[in-house]
């Protein structure tokens, strides 16, 4: 007797062929800050830090006619008395990691599409655009206790490899869940931490309601070398109740929200605009980019809208 195969309803769950298929969309938008317009959120001075594919010094020369002149060593015309020029040599690669968070607090969306969902297509978008950049991609899944890595490689496979992780996490949510797990976002962070060296592209993406002052120590520790970006999933229902009766539930847990209560959705809402008001103001504080993404729009146009290219 063959056996039945789960279903998993769309856009609760995501799918390998729905990931697949984000591939002609990556486009129309870059995570290199070189590549941004003035105002994007990577182009302005959040992203100063960010330095894209650029020049690495290579060595000092005599100058000759038709060298730019802002080139100039003056240190070393000095000590020589000759004029001498700096040669660049363009930096060929900026491997790429990229964190989805598919635990608990993912599992859940009000109208379109859960935050897991959504985090899913943010990885696999940002996978397909850093490949077609030329860089090497890697990429980590976590969920309430466990989390697998796979390191940067300029290898088709190791991208779908990874797009099949995600999948296979997603697919291990369910209502039934336990959201004690504010740890393992940390513990994740520091396992990448321990990873990347220098001039890498962290992109982290959840919806950062668990998180703690050890967590942010780490990611500012690994923007010093390294160039993080987080995407931040939010649901509307994030902060705002229903104005009816509904019924929340955690796990085996649940209570009886009075909608219709005014001051209740006024606590809830303030609760969680103070929560992400505080994080905001750390990113900013340690000049890491936040970039907003939400459950109800289509997630490319999203990242275009904030992260488009110039025409």
């Amino acid at each position: 007797m063959k056996k039945k195969k789960t279903q998993y309803p769309e856009n609760v769950y995501t799918s390998l062929e729905s990931l697949l298929s984000m591939e002609h969309l990556a486009m129309g938008f870059s995570f290199l800050a070189k590549k941004q317009k003035v105002k994007s959120i990577l182009g302005g001075k959040h992203a100063s830090k960010l330095r894209g594919r650029g020049m690495d010094y290579e060595e000092s020369r005599n100058y000759v006619p038709g060298d730019d002149i802002r080139n100039i060593d003056w240190k070393v015309t000095a000590r020589t008395q000759r004029t001498h020029t700096k040669v660049f040599s363009e930096e060929k690669e900026k491997p790429a990691l990229i964190i989805v968070d598919q635990s608990q607090s993912m599992f859940f969306g009000s109208q379109f599409k859960t935050k897991a969902t959504v985090a899913a297509e943010v990885a696999a978008l940002a996978a397909f655009r850093v490949a077609r950049e030329g860089d090497r991609v890697g990429g980590a899944v976590f969920s309430n206790d466990k989390m697998e890595l796979l390191p940067p490689k300029r290898d088709r496979r190791n991208t779908l490899r990874f797009l099949e992780k995600i999948v296979s996490y997603n697919h291990q949510l369910d209502i039934e869940g336990d959201l004690t797990f504010e740890k393992q976002i940390h513990e994740s962070i520091i396992r990448v931490n321990n990873l990347v060296t220098h001039d890498f592209l962290v992109i982290i993406i959840s919806d950062f309601i668990h998180y703690s002052e050890e967590m942010i120590k780490t990611l500012r520790i690994m923007n010093r070398k390294n160039d993080v970006i987080l995407a931040r999933i939010s649901d509307p229902m994030d902060c705002t109740l229903p104005s009816e009766e509904i019924t929340l539930g955690e796990g085996s847990r649940q209570i009886l929200a009075k909608g219709n209560n005014k001051s209740l959705r006024e606590k809830f809402k303030t609760g969680y605009e103070k929560n992400l008001h505080a994080f905001e103001a750390l990113m900013h504080q340690y000049r890491i980019p936040l970039i907003q993404l939400d459950t109800l729009g289509d997630v490319d146009k999203q990242l275009k809208e904030i992260i488009k290219m110039p025409k």
